[in-house]
């Protein structure tokens, strides 16, 4: 999967979906005002899933002041999302990644249709600033945007 990310520098995907917030949401709508945070992950409500997101969760306040909206990202139903962001009071919503079409346009999408986890921020300008395999922190993350 790592060899299939986008280089940081390159445009980001752009790609509408529903959310688990209710209506759906466009890249485009946050160019020139805020950064994204993508965080690809396979599975609702798993180990290694609910850690990640929970970390998420936990550093919210640090994204916040970087000016950086977060988004979980996986082909998991609207209402396996919504349990999962219900039971571990997740204060992001997850996109609903109907038929993996955005993990596979971000590289992350593995053989057998299976989403592998990996962590996208999108800078202000539509850019890629960062992107690695794996669950990643705040500390790393908002490096990339420090240069």
């Amino acid at each position: 999967m790592a060899e299939g990310l986008l280089p940081v520098g390159s445009e980001a995907p752009v790609f509408t979906a529903e959310t688990t917030e209710g209506g759906r949401v466009a890249l485009p709508d946050f160019r020139g005002k805020q950064a994204v945070l993508l965080m690809f992950y396979p599975q609702d409500d798993t180990p290694g899933c609910t850690r990640q997101m929970c970390t998420a969760r936990d550093e919210g306040s640090r994204y916040a002041e970087a000016g950086i909206v977060r988004f979980g990202v996986n082909p998991g139903s609207l209402s396996s999302h919504r349990d999962f962001v219900s039971k571990y009071a997740l204060d992001f919503p997850l996109i609903v990644d109907q038929d993996a079409e955005i993990a596979s346009a971000y590289g992350v999408l593995r053989a057998g249709d299976e989403v592998g986890r990996a962590t996208y921020l999108i800078d202000r300008d539509g850019r890629i600033a960062y992107a690695a395999a794996g669950a990643h922190g705040a500390d790393e993350v908002l490096e990339a945007l420090r240069g």
